[in-house]
């Protein structure tokens, strides 16, 4: 089975195994969802829609976040980790949204790449679930699964993974297949311990059952 082969009869497996595809962060605004994936780094999603209730409760508009302090930030989203960075770059990230684009996040890859502590993947994760355009989110677990699973071979740079996937992968399913991947990374093709093919729906064609 060739690699285009395997990744449309993956993306329809996952797709019947996990029929909602949508992301682990709460947000109802654009910003919102910038701001939580910036906390997200090296933290769970989870920490992350917990204290960010705190933040928004606070400073509930671009507005508001962009007129804290970054030391005022860091006081509340420091139980996320590396508080100090993280309220550093949201405060800066804050106000060029309020100074340059008028409170609202822009729909263009280049610029969201622009903005302090977004790179590819957040500005993928942008791109695909605020603005429903092909997007392709290269976190940790799909670069786990699509080595496993042989789309991509021994790739590890977040970068390359995300060229080599986007050969394969029709543009309007790269977002929710990259959802579906962390679904699947957390329940049954874990990180910690051995995967659990036993119970995959994908065993019979992955490149490597066990591994």
């Amino acid at each position: 089975m060739r690699k285009k082969e395997r990744a449309l009869e993956i993306i329809q497996r996952l797709k019947e195994e996990y029929p909602d595809a949508d992301c682990t962060l709460d947000y109802d605004q654009a910003w919102k969802l910038l701001v939580s994936v910036r906390l997200a780094a090296q933290c769970t999603d989870a920490r992350v829609n917990v204290v960010v209730e705190d933040l928004y409760a606070k400073y509930p508009t671009v507005d508001a976040l962009a007129a804290a302090e970054p030391e005022e930030i860091e006081a509340i989203v420091k139980p996320c980790g590396l508080g100090k960075s993280k309220a550093r770059d949201i405060s800066a990230c804050m106000r060029i949204l309020r100074d340059e684009y008028g409170g609202n996040v822009p729909d263009d890859f280049d610029k969201l790449l622009k903005l302090p502590g977004v790179g590819r993947k957040s500005a993928n994760l942008i791109m695909g679930d605020v603005f429903g355009k092909p997007a392709i989110v290269t976190d940790t677990h799909c670069i786990r699964l699509t080595n496993r699973m042989g789309l991509v071979d021994g790739i590890k740079d977040p970068k390359k993974v995300e060229m080599e996937l986007w050969k394969i992968i029709p543009p309007e399913e790269g977002s929710d297949f990259c959802h579906r991947l962390v679904n699947h990374g957390r329940e049954v093709c874990t990180a910690r311990t051995k995967p659990h093919c036993d119970r995959c729906c994908l065993a019979d064609i992955c490149k490597k059952v066990g591994v």
